[in-house]
C-alpha cells in the first residue's frame, strides 16, 4: 500500500533540510522526484543525491512565490517525468527570524512570512492540481503546517501562527473542493524540528529547556519523524483520508 512506483512527486523546497529528507524517503518508496527551489545549486545537489542513491530525479530552479515560475515548475516536471501525482509543500519557516511584539509587528516582516509560508504553498499547488485534473486519475497534496497553527506562543510569532493557521484552513478547504477529482489534501503539523532554520532558537538554552519541558517525549522532532506521515498521505494507504492535519509533536498538544 505504500509503494510509490510509477508515481511522480514534486517537492517545492526539496533542497532544504526537511524537503530533501522527504524527497529521499519518497524516492526510496519508488517515486520519481522533481526538486524545486530558487537556488539552482541546492536543487542540483539534492537531485544529484537522489540519483546517486538510485532514484530518478529532476532539478528545477524556480521561485514558488511567482505564479509563472510555479506553473513552469509543473510544466517542466511533466515534460521531464511525464506527470504529477504528489505535491509535498516543503517551503516555509522564518519563525525565529522576525520576532516582534504583536502590537508592533511590522508590515514588511508580516508580508514576508505570509509569502514564505502561504503563497509558496498556494501557487505550486494550484498549478499541480490543474495538471492532476487534466490527468484525470487523482492525486495527493501534502502541506507542512506547524503546531503553531493551533497554539499560540509568547515569543513574537504573530505572523507565523497566522500563516500556519492559514495552511490548516486551506488544507480543509482544498480537500473539500478537490475531492470530486479524487485528489486528497492533508497536512502534517510538527513541533520544532531540528534543522538549521530553528538553530538560533534551539541554541538558546533557556528557550530550548522550556520547549522540552512541554514535550512529553522529551525531545524536538527530526526530519525522520515526519517521513512516515508523508509516506502515508502520499500513498494508497490514505485513499480515504483527506482534510486532516496530523500533529507530530511528541505529545505537546495533548498537554495543552
Amino acid at each position: 500500500m505504500f509503494d510509490l512506483s510509477g508515481r511522480v512527486a514534486i517537492i517545492p523546497g526539496g533542497g532544504g533540510a526537511i524537503g530533501s529528507a522527504l524527497a529521499q524517503g519518497l524516492a526510496d518508496a519508488g517515486a520519481a522526484i522533481a526538486v524545486v527551489g530558487r537556488s539552482k545549486e541546492r536543487v542540483d545537489q539534492a537531485a544529484a543525491r537522489l540519483a546517486a542513491s538510485g532514484g530518478k530525479a529532476l532539478a528545477i530552479s524556480a521561485d514558488a512565490t511567482d505564479p509563472e515560475e510555479a506553473q513552469r515548475a509543473i510544466d517542466e516536471t511533466v515534460a521531464g517525468l511525464g506527470r504529477v501525482d504528489i505535491v509535498v509543500n516543503s517551503i516555509g519557516g522564518g519563525a525565529g527570524d522576525v520576532l516582534h511584539d504583536a502590537q508592533e509587528y511590522p508590515g514588511d516582516d508580516w508580508d514576508w512570512i505570509m509569502e514564505l509560508n502561504v503563497r509558496s504553498t498556494l501557487l505550486p499547488t494550484q498549478a499541480a492540481v490543474r495538471q492532476m485534473v487534466t490527468q484525470g486519475d487523482g492525486g495527493r497534496i501534502i502541506n507542512i503546517s506547524s503546531v503553531r497553527g493551533q497554539l499560540g506562543i509568547n515569543a513574537g510569532y504573530s505572523a507565523y501562527v497566522a500563516a500556519k493557521g492559514a495552511i490548516d484552513s486551506l488544507t480543509r478547504q482544498w480537500a473539500t473542493e478537490w475531492a470530486k477529482h479524487g485528489i486528497t489534501v492533508n497536512a502534517i503539523s510538527p513541533t520544532f524540528v531540528d534543522t538549521p532554520q530553528v538553530a538560533s532558537l534551539l541554541g538558546d538554552p533557556e528557550f530550548k529547556a522550556k520547549i522540552l519541558s512541554r514535550i512529553p517525549l522529551g525531545r524536538v522532532g527530526t526530519t525522520d519523524d515526519l517521513l512516515g506521515a508523508v509516506l502515508l498521505f502520499s500513498s494508497a494507504a490514505s485513499s480515504f483520508i483527506t482534510g486532516q492535519i496530523l500533529t507530530i509533536d511528541g505529545g505537546l498538544t495533548a498537554t495543552q
